[in-house]
């Protein structure tokens, strides 16, 4: 087998094979310098005639052997470059897959995360190819998927809206206004999905943005519509993505006041995290079904039905923009009845 030190055995292999090379080396020399130990006394019962016998010359040049001749040394140093190349052969075997989960961790948050490196070993190399090729694939089965459905909800329009001309032509006034009533539902469901995909292709770099003058429009915006919307508490500038947040925001605010007819947007701020909170006392959403409003198109019975409007994108989008700021959104139950959508945004360690 032709040993190649481009890839992740040849430099294991390299790097023990040098370390034990030196500390065989290091071992042959020190015991050559220092010698042998001396020879044995003569046995008892040979001749003696009151002199000791002479040394013999390889023993005389030698110099006294010092404390730390012995083989601790060779022994120690020998341990400790093992130790050093172990170290040094684990590090360069787990180096390729850290970069490979950071990796994979950015693009489950970012499709659109820059290509991975590929330099380094042969293995690592071939992972880091393979990788951006993946990507690559994912990314524009995404963008394909998006072209698909929104030239699918954008040329659906032109017949609804034909559609909506020719029932003048029914007599019938409760059969007109029951299809009306479908092509309207059906029309903005088309809107909707094009507003999800519209979210979900926007990529926008974080900035620094003044979050309580946002909401605090917001709010006042909603007012000037003649909607009750309140806002409360304080926060320093956060760093986001403006658009994201935005939507993210209007759409749990639409949603409060499509269910209860008021809300409350409340700022609580620490070192840690931002947390966002929108407030309604309407009918609230149980527990077990927290969850499931997340899922597009997902619609309530009961009090949050077709009735009351939406087609069911609403929280979907708003969850989507709260994972893109690098955030959570969750929905928790309103003491004294109703529903809190509440966003946490982590603060990074820097300020403007």
């Amino acid at each position: 087998m032709r040993l190649r030190f481009d890839t992740l055995f040849g430099r294991l292999f390299g790097v023990l094979l040098i370390a034990i090379v030196l500390a065989h080396l290091l071992a042959f020399f020190w015991f050559h310098h220092y010698g042998h130990p001396p020879p044995p006394p003569p046995e008892s019962g040979a001749a003696f005639d009151g002199k000791r016998p002479p040394m013999p010359e390889r023993f005389e040049q030698r110099p006294p052997r010092p404390w730390f001749g012995g083989p601790i040394v060779p022994l120690t140093f020998q341990f400790i470059s093992l130790i050093i190349a172990a170290w040094y052969g684990a590090k360069l075997l787990t180096r390729p897959i850290q970069r490979l989960s950071a990796a994979a961790e950015q693009l489950s948050e970012d499709l659109d995360s820059p290509p991975l490196d590929e330099s380094g070993p042969k293995e690592a190399r071939q992972a880091a190819y393979t990788f951006n090729l993946m990507q690559k694939r994912i990314r524009e089965q995404v963008q394909q998927r998006g072209r698909m459905l929104g030239a699918v909800s954008h040329d659906l329009r032109t017949p609804l809206s034909r559609l909506k001309l020719r029932l003048e032509q029914i007599d019938d006034s409760k059969l007109q206004g029951q299809m009306r009533q479908d092509l309207d539902d059906m029309i903005s469901m088309l809107d909707a999905t094009l507003s999800y995909l519209h979210e979900q292709r926007t990529s926008e770099a974080p900035q620094w943005m003044d979050v309580q003058a946002l909401v605090e429009s917001l709010s006042e915006n909603a007012q000037d519509q003649g909607a009750d919307v309140q806002a409360s508490g304080h926060c320093a500038p956060l760093q986001v993505q403006p658009m994201a947040l935005r939507s993210c925001i209007n759409n749990l605010l639409d949603n409060a006041l499509r269910y209860a007819g008021h809300a409350l947007i409340s700022l609580q701020d620490s070192r840690e995290q931002l947390i966002i909170r929108v407030i309604d006392q309407g009918p609230g959403i149980a527990a077990d079904k927290r969850e499931a409003v997340f899922e597009p198109f997902y619609r309530l019975e009961g009090s949050r039905n077709r009735n009351s409007g939406g087609v069911g994108l609403g929280m979907t989008i708003a969850r989507e923009a709260a994972v893109r700021l690098g955030g959570q959104l969750s929905l928790e139950e309103t003491p004294g009845g109703g529903l809190s959508a509440v966003i946490r945004l982590p603060r990074s360690d820097t300020h403007p």
